[in-house]
């Protein structure tokens, strides 16, 4: 016999879900908000295996409506989640405890492209390639380039402050990102930084960018942009092995020239993009690195030349440069799609995001590959080489029983692996949920206790994606780990 205080309870939420639905269509619209539950299955998840139903969706379109959305979860009790493509690698979107997901991708307006100043004004759900294809317009380059552009959002790139393969010399979001117009906990909405660069005050936008929408959501974002470069250099450097290929990372930077692109695909990799994409790679090579040089033709020449001679010298079999601009698409188009490719060859996969100091690379890549192969695992691997910033890519197969969970247990094990060789667990995918319990391997006590301060000196508590980032905080102790790891058996990618 079913529970009838158990029943009474559930009328009760039902109840409470109806009427904060009831609200939001009120001040959204009804065709800017999901509260049926069918309609809720494809927001309860992003690109992980973590799942939670929200008791909402929402879809504004201006600052106001986002307010109204957060004003009106405070007044039900209820968390708020922010959510772009739902391309994150980290969980960041997952609700886990409910609520109300804020989609921003309606806000997909570019509002200025400035060519004198060199930046742009931009709302969240501006997708990344878009943005750099308008500017390309304008002979101006946006830089961050993750390898999701073309489908992850400017709002959720600066969420995990990520990356991408020209990271290595043009830094990460943070580093392109001059202002962000940003509604606070309570509803209110205040600007952070400047139009210009080095606005003067606490560099509250630097705390706001990678912070994972766990203190407010943006609503518009201002960009530097930078000029083109007037020459670029692609080149392929054929390797033996992973082990050889990654001494020659460090050899190449050593000497002075810091490439602008610096990347690493290993013969899982190679063997799975080459078949299906066509783009040059050689299917009996144990590595390759993609390198970029770029800037003034003359320095361009004379750095690709170095580029060569070292990875000659470092044992590269044979390096290849780009005779025309199609030719450097196709092995970007390579690198590009490396991630896809392995859906082709493996049932299911989960991606790892940890950082090394490149002089472990070699050691490391050892390592990742003998402990993959001692639990039972091919391992594919395509990674910012020149930063140390590695992307592990685990094959299995999700009915095999138990393989999940030993697929987990690798991947924790690579992460302490990173963390010992005096790096780090993220690299760009963020912490969110799947490493939020690592956090204490790279921070002390007192260090966790000094960043959750920060979220209740901004007022959020755990009303703004809670769960996320930090391993303790209000409402989201260890008592709720097995509540936050409830994992998604379904083919896919697994992080």
């Amino acid at each position: 016999m079913r529970n009838p205080f158990r029943r009474s309870v559930e009328q009760a939420l039902d109840a409470s879900r109806t009427a904060l639905a009831s609200d939001l269509i009120a001040a959204l619209g009804e065709q800017n908000v999901l509260w049926r539950a069918e309609d809720l299955i494809g927001y309860e998840y992003d690109a992980t295996i973590d799942r939670r139903r929200p008791d909402a969706v929402v879809f504004p379109s201006t600052t106001e409506q986002v307010s109204a959305a957060i004003v009106i979860a405070n007044a039900f009790g209820v968390p708020i989640v922010p959510r772009g493509s739902g391309t994150g690698l980290a969980g960041g979107a997952v609700p886990i405890m409910g609520g109300v997901v804020v989609v921003l991708t309606r806000m997909n307006r570019i509002v200025e492209i400035d060519p004198r100043d060199r930046v742009a004004v931009i709302q969240p759900g501006v997708i990344n390639l878009r943005l750099q294809d308008e500017c390309a317009k304008y002979g101006l380059l946006y830089a961050p380039d993750p390898s999701s552009q073309r489908i992850c959002t400017i709002g959720g790139n600066i969420a995990t402050n990520s990356g991408g393969p020209h990271t290595l010399a043009h830094g990460s979001t943070v580093n392109h990102v001059l202002g962000i117009e940003v509604v606070l906990p309570d509803g209110r909405v205040t600007y952070l930084g400047s139009r210009v660069p080095d606005a003067p005050g606490i560099d509250l936008r630097g705390v706001f960018v990678g912070s994972e929408g766990t203190l407010g959501i943006v609503t518009s974002i201002t960009v530097r942009l930078q000029r083109q470069p007037e020459a670029v250099r692609t080149m392929l450097a054929i390797f033996e092995s992973i082990e050889i290929a990654s001494e020659a990372v460090s050899a190449i930077i050593s000497g002075g020239v810091i490439p602008v692109a610096l990347e690493m695909l290993d013969q899982e990799i190679i063997r799975a993009v080459e078949p299906r994409l066509h783009v040059g790679y050689p299917l009996d090579a144990g590595a390759v690195l993609l390198i970029e040089v770029e800037g003034l033709r003359e320095s361009v020449e004379a750095d690709a030349q170095y580029v060569v001679t070292a990875c000659r010298e470092m044992g590269a079999r044979e390096v290849r440069t780009a005779e025309s601009e199609a030719e450097r698409a196709r092995l970007w188009e390579g690198r590009k799609g490396g991630i896809g490719a392995i859906g082709a060859i493996s049932p299911n996969f989960y991606i790892l995001d940890g950082v090394v100091p490149r002089t472990q690379l070699p050691k490391v890549m050892a390592e990742v590959m003998r402990l993959s192969a001692e639990a039972g695992f091919r391992c594919a691997n395509i990674f910012h080489a020149g930063d140390g910033n590695l992307h592990p890519n685990i094959m299995f197969d999700e009915l095999v029983p138990g393989a999940t969970q030993k697929v987990l247990d690798l991947g924790g094990a690579i992460m302490r692996l990173c963390v010992d060789s005096g790096g780090s667990i993220t690299g760009e995918h963020g912490v969110g949920l799947e490493k939020r319990s690592y956090m204490e391997w790279i921070f002390s006590a007192a260090d966790l206790e000094a960043q959750q301060r920060i979220r209740d000196a901004w007022g959020t508590g755990e009303r703004f994606n809670p769960c996320k980032i930090l391993p303790t905080g209000h409402g989201c102790g260890a008592g709720h780990e097995a509540e936050i790891r409830q994992h998604l058996a379904t083919p896919g990618v697994y992080v």
